[in-house]
Formats: structure tokens, sequence, C-alpha cells
């Protein structure tokens, strides 16, 4: 298997895309270290639901968007062998609300929660990747960031955001043989997408051109696709995963 003892970083990897990732990746025989802030009994599910895959899924309690926490997470996940072979960026979060409403809160929420880990964890993670120059970084964007969505504009900031800092470190690490791509998602069944009124699923839905909303493992796919050999001549390029919405 090409992941079999792979070192693979990723953040917000316990619930949603990120477990269906952690998931993913385990069973191509990776050793998974899947990030989380919170949340301990998903945390403890998803390393008890590993143990039967061919690779590892050890979970690590951290505040990626912190320097400090995201430093140790890298550092834990590299104490073995001193390298990095893939670092997943999914950790994000949404407040929801339109602007002329929106809290100051909602807003630095938001911007810090989904774009701080990604410097952070980039920036500790590409470290490990340069000694051998090779390596392959996936962030996990959304179409919002793409096409706007009403009541999204903290939202579409941060994932637009995303898709940039993705096009300009793929030209950043692309001479140190290290590639960077995103997976831009559009309606995907989580926790996170699960408070959503249904009107505005429905909506979602009708503007697709496959007629429904996708699954985590369907996104997860997308990031082993990228991150694999199979995609050795891509880097800074957005993959869109959305039924056909855009």
């Amino acid at each position: 298997m090409e992941f079999q003892d792979a070192v693979v970083v990723v953040t917000g990897g316990t619930r949603g895309i990120g477990r269906a990732v952690s998931l993913a990746f385990a069973a191509a025989g990776a050793k998974v270290y899947a990030a989380y802030r919170e949340n301990v009994s998903a945390a403890a599910a998803l390393q008890q639901e590993a143990a039967l895959l061919a690779g590892s899924i050890s979970v690590i309690q951290a505040d990626v968007s912190t320097s400090a926490g995201a430093g140790a997470l890298i550092d834990a996940a590299t104490a073995e062998n001193g390298y990095l072979d893939v670092l997943v960026n999914n950790a994000g979060i949404i407040r929801d609300g339109y602007l002329a409403m929106m809290s100051e809160d909602d807003w630095d929420s938001v911007i810090h929660t989904n774009l701080y880990p990604l410097f952070h964890c980039c920036k500790w993670g590409v470290r490990k990747m340069l000694a051998r120059r090779r390596g392959a970084i996936v962030t996990i964007s959304s179409i919002s960031g793409v096409a706007g969505a009403s009541g999204q504009t903290n939202y579409a900031a941060s994932k637009g955001a995303a898709i940039s800092f993705t096009k300009a470190l793929a030209r950043e690490l692309g001479p140190m043989g290290i590639r960077v791509n995103a997976v831009v998602a559009g309606l995907i069944a989580t926790d996170m997408t699960a408070g959503l009124k249904q009107e505005q699923v429905d909506r979602i839905i009708s503007a697709s051109a496959l007629g429904r909303i996708g699954q985590p493992d369907e996104v997860a796919a997308a990031v082993i696709f990228l991150a694999s050999s199979q995609a050795s001549y891509i880097t800074g390029q957005c993959l869109v995963a959305d039924g056909g919405i855009l």
C-alpha cells in the first residue's frame, strides 16, 4: 500500500470530514495523528474504530490555532521518525449570520479558527518535510470560498483565503518537492451542517447536478488522491467535490 507507515497529520481529525480522512489514511496503512480540541468521546471512538485497520490512529488534543499547540502536534507526530509525509488541514467552524447583524465575536471566531491553524500547522509541518524534499499538504476549503453564500461572509472569507493560501504556498514549496492542494467541498453530511434548516438543504440540493448532499467519505477519497503519487504532477489546485453545484 502506498501509504504504509506514512506519517499523516489531520487537524479536526476526529469528527465529520476529518474523521473520514483519518480512517481512510489508516485503512491505507498510514500512521495517522488526528488532532482534536474538546470532544474527548469522539476522539476515543475514532481510536477504537481504527484498531482493526491496517494502519493506526493516535488522537492528540491540541489547540492548533496557536503556534505552541500546532508545534506540539507536529512534534508528537514526528517524534519517532522525524519526518511528516502528509498534512491535512481540516479544522474549522461556522457561525452563520447576516453581516449587518453579525457580532464581532462571530467574525473573529471563524477567522481565527479557520485560518490560524492553517498558518501554524503548515509552518511547523513544512519544516518536517523540507529535509527530505517531499510531502503533500491538502486543505479542506468550501464552495462558499469560491462562490460566496448569503449569511456566510465570515466563513466565505476564511475559505476563500484558504484557497489563496494554497496557491501561494504551492508556488513557494514546489521547488522543494512539496505539493500543496485543496479540496473545495460542497454540502457534506456532518455535525457542522446538521443544524441547517431543511429549506436551506433543499435549496442547495436543487442547485446541484447530482441532486443530493455529499458524504464525508467522498471528500476523504479526494484527499487521498491529492496526497498520493497519482497526483504527483498536481499542485496549487482546487479539486471541487460538490456534486456539481458550481
